[in-house]
């Protein structure tokens, strides 16, 4: 029998909004790194490493709140997280050179990730078996949104009236969902923990490092997440310096992510009413590499050409992506249901330290080529077949 706790008095526009504001917060600000750079004397590859400080804040952040929402409350968890994320947007807000903006995005970043694990560990709380991984479908395509709305927004705001803007707009969002999350997100946490042991949370985290299962799922997760924002990290440079795209002409190509996603996700949930979520994860995974392949070509046609076929291609490596990563995310914890805060959090803390190292690689690798991004892509998802061999 399925489990429902609560699950009318929890807003699903909310928990989106929760659960995507980190992705807007890390995409919004990419059509400006050239512009950043500039502002700051700095290279472009050292610009692009506040992605990297970004994720590895993350990594700490999520770890922290993960634990947090196990003897806090899922509530004070989200609540904390986001303040601490208002603070960090008026920091990279008022930053005169590249250390405070890395002090803020620092700061920003730990915050945010509330957003991911603790709204991740509420819907574990709620939902279970063939409805949960449905739901991590469904949301997964909303989701999509959020990396497309923030270079769009990201791109229009950054053209006209420089990157501060974009920041301040931060704060404005952070504040707003501060104040909803305050008036309409419920306590979902049934377990009452009395008592915070570090020797209990570490034996956690060893059963998890030892079961090959979740382990393959983390590194999973950390892989598809690496592709995406390693494509974020390289979309600016390759549309707007190798294609001649103005910020708010790349801010669009937002919704071709968000289409490609969205695609991925429903198909995701279609297959799951005749095949096993394990299935459908490895057919993402060769779609995706089918993606990467191709796109590997495309250096060698002329440049008209050149960018219609790097949108189709990256389209195919999203919707394979939009098919196996919801389906990572709804069975890396079956395992570990009945700690899923402190789970969630040395889950996060895994993956995302994959994140980190992925978009660092990809910043020391750049040399403005096409063909970086899909090198790497090949590497990444090579390893990602044989995690999912792994998994079983």
């Amino acid at each position: 029998m399925e489990k429902n706790i609560e699950t009318k008095k929890i807003n699903l526009a909310l928990l989106v909004c929760l659960v995507g504001f980190p992705q807007i917060s890390e995409t919004i600000y990419t059509p400006s790194l050239t512009e950043i750079a500039t502002s700051y004397g700095i290279s472009l590859n050292l610009a692009q490493m506040t992605l990297s400080i970004y994720f590895l804040a993350f990594a700490a952040g999520v770890f922290f709140w993960g634990v947090s929402s196990d003897y806090l409350g899922r509530r004070k968890a989200m609540n904390f997280g986001i303040f601490i994320y208002i603070l960090g947007c008026l920091v990279c807000l008022i930053s005169s050179n590249i250390t405070v903006l890395f002090i803020g995005r620092f700061i920003q970043a730990f915050g945010a990730s509330t957003g991911s694990v603790t709204t991740q560990t509420i819907l574990r709380d709620n939902y279970h078996g063939k409805n949960r991984h449905q739901l991590f479908a469904k949301i997964s395509a909303a989701l999509a949104f959020s990396p497309a709305i923030g270079p769009l927004v990201g791109g229009f705001i950054g053209q006209f009236y420089g990157f501060r803007a974009v920041f301040l707009c931060l704060v404005i969002m952070g504040m707003a969902l501060f104040f909803w999350s305050l008036k309409r997100l419920p306590e979902t946490n049934t377990v009452t923990t009395t008592s915070f042991s570090v020797q209990e949370m570490l034996v956690i985290g060893k059963k998890m490092i030892y079961n090959r299962y979740t382990t393959s799922f983390g590194v999973l997760i950390g892989i598809f997440n690496g592709i995406l924002f390693s494509y974020y990290s390289e979309a600016p440079t390759i549309f707007m310096e190798k294609f001649h795209f103005s910020q708010s002409q790349y801010g669009f190509m937002g919704c071709a992510v968000a289409a490609a996603t969205i695609l991925g996700a429903w198909l995701s949930n279609l297959r799951l009413k005749q095949n096993s979520p394990h299935k459908i994860i490895k057919e993402g995974i060769l779609l995706a590499l089918f993606g990467t392949t191709a796109l590997s070509t495309v250096a060698l046609l002329p440049l008209k050409i050149q960018v219609i076929m790097y949108i189709l291609f990256i389209s195919i490596i999203l919707v394979g992506i939009g098919m196996a990563l919801p389906n990572c995310l709804s069975l890396a914890l079956v395992k570990f249901q009945e700690v899923a805060g402190t789970a969630g959090a040395f889950l996060s803390l895994g993956y995302y330290v994959i994140v980190s190292i992925c978009t660092f690689l990809i910043g020391v690798f750049h040399t403005g080529s096409i063909l970086v991004f899909p090198i790497f892509c090949i590497v990444l998802l090579l390893i990602a077949l044989i995690c999912i061999k792994f998994s079983k």
